[in-house]
C-alpha cells in the first residue's frame, strides 16, 4: 500500500482548512495519532497520512444523517 505523507500545510491545501485549525481543533480531536499521522524519528514535525484521513473523511459523509428543511435545504443531524 502506498501512503502519502502531507504537511500541516500541505494538508490544509487539500481538505481547504486553516493549518491553524488542522493544528489547535482536528489534531488529537478527529485526526489521530498513529491512525492520520505521525511524528516521525520520534521528533516535533507531523506528517499526516492522507489515504486514511480521505477515507475517514468520506465515511464520517455518508454516515451523516441529514434532516430536511421546509425550504428544500438540510441540516447535519
Amino acid at each position: 500500500m502506498s501512503v502519502t505523507y502531507l504537511t500541516t500545510q500541505e494538508l490544509s491545501e487539500k481538505i481547504k482548512y486553516d493549518p491553524r485549525t488542522i493544528r489547535q481543533q482536528l489534531k488529537d480531536s478527529v485526526l489521530l495519532e498513529g491512525r492520520h499521522y505521525i511524528r516521525p524519528f520520534g521528533g516535533r514535525k507531523i506528517l499526516y497520512l492522507w489515504e486514511t484521513i480521505e477515507e475517514d473523511m468520506v465515511k464520517m459523509a455518508l454516515n451523516s444523517v441529514l434532516i430536511p428543511l421546509a425550504k428544500g435545504g438540510a441540516i447535519h443531524g
